[in-house]
């Protein structure tokens, strides 16, 4: 091989020789550098030592507890406030106070045994449910129904002579179902249509519903209570600025008026139907009964028309209302049964306690 081909060979290898020096030389620089610097500090390393540095410098506070006080005055006065305000709102509603019934006295005569009763009411229907019915069926007692007493309405001339104008009143209180026939009946003869804005107040659910048969029921004008007028005070007071109408007989309830007096309202009594005893020829003889039981004073006074010599020996008369018992008395009677009162509010409650103490023997 000659001179002149192995010269360029040579040189390149040199070439590659240094290259490759330099490249582990700034190799070896690099790693000496990086070996040099510091570990890079972590941004969480940095905010935990300003933390700890910050808490040694300046220790938090605890907190303190805010105490919330109660001003008692300031409470005491409200609740004074509120009482003296409930008692301004009652004061304006004046207190109804009726005259207390008379005290009614029953005789002490012998309780004899009780076979049949007499009950001076109309025969109830076959479906009804009687509690006087129910009543012979538990002490295996008669119980006959008699109507002592005739109700006699007033036709349209009769009515006419009391001078009342049935359209000046815009309300109508109605004791009882033959007080809504009535009434009715009157505006019908007289040819009055009762506008549909008339009020009704009823002293019972049963007479509000009886209303359905001459009028369409709505509950917006039609108020009932539970038994008592006195259950309507509230209702009659909110509708004082009405004229009321009380469709009564002629043998009225004296509590009512004296109930509608004290409430101070514009009302008329009118009468629509009397009450007149009955043609009792039928029966032979009250002996054979051993309870006669009245609803009236009209009813009592029946008995004695019809039965002007009747004596009561062992036959016991059993009363419901004081008026009534006091009727039976005034009349020369032996009251021996009386309701309501605080232990039987009814009458058959009143007959039933009766038969049980009777007939033990």
């Amino acid at each position: 091989m000659s001179a002149k081909s192995m010269t360029p060979k040579k040189k390149g290898a040199k070439k590659q020789q240094k290259k490759s020096a330099k490249k582990a030389k700034t190799n070896l620089a690099s790693k000496k550098k990086t070996a040099a610097k510091p570990a890079p500090k972590s941004i969480k390393a940095k905010s935990t030592k300003k933390v700890t540095k910050t808490l040694d410098k300046k220790p938090l506070k605890p907190l303190k507890e805010k105490k919330i006080v109660v001003n008692t005055e300031s409470k005491e006065n409200i609740e004074k406030a509120q009482a003296t305000k409930r008692v301004r709102k009652s004061s304006k509603k004046a207190v109804i106070t009726l005259p207390p019934p008379p005290v009614i006295e029953v005789s002490n005569h012998p309780k004899v045994k009780v076979r049949s009763i007499l009950v001076s009411q109309p025969k109830p229907a076959e479906n009804d449910k009687n509690p006087y019915l129910d009543l012979g069926n538990k002490h295996h007692v008669s119980i006959t129904f008699r109507q002592f007493i005739k109700v006699e309405g007033l036709n349209a001339v009769e009515f006419r002579a009391q001078r009342i104008d049935i359209l000046e009143h815009g309300a109508v209180i109605l004791t009882s179902k033959l007080a809504v026939d009535h009434y009715f009946r009157i505006c019908n003869e007289m040819r009055v249509t009762v506008p549909e804005t008339m009020k009704y107040f009823c002293i019972n659910e049963q007479t509000a519903y009886y209303l359905q048969k001459y009028i369409q029921y709505r509950k917006r004008k039609i108020f009932f209570g539970h038994g008592t007028i006195v259950d309507l005070v509230d209702v009659i007071r909110k509708n004082r600025a009405e004229k009321f109408l009380l469709p009564a007989s002629d043998v009225h309830k004296e509590q009512i008026v004296d109930f509608l007096d004290e409430l101070k309202i514009t009302y008329t009594r009118a009468t629509f139907y009397k009450t007149v005893p009955a043609d009792l020829s039928d029966i032979k003889s009250l002996a054979d009964f051993d309870v006669l039981v009245f609803f009236t004073p009209v009813g009592i006074r029946s008995l004695k028309q019809n039965f002007p010599s009747f004596k009561q020996g062992n036959t016991r008369i059993a009363a419901f209302g004081h008026t009534t018992a006091q009727t039976v008395k005034n009349l020369g009677f032996r009251l021996d049964i009386f309701a309501p009162n605080p232990q039987t509010p009814s009458m058959s409650g009143a007959l039933d306690l009766y038969i049980k103490e009777a007939n033990k023997k």
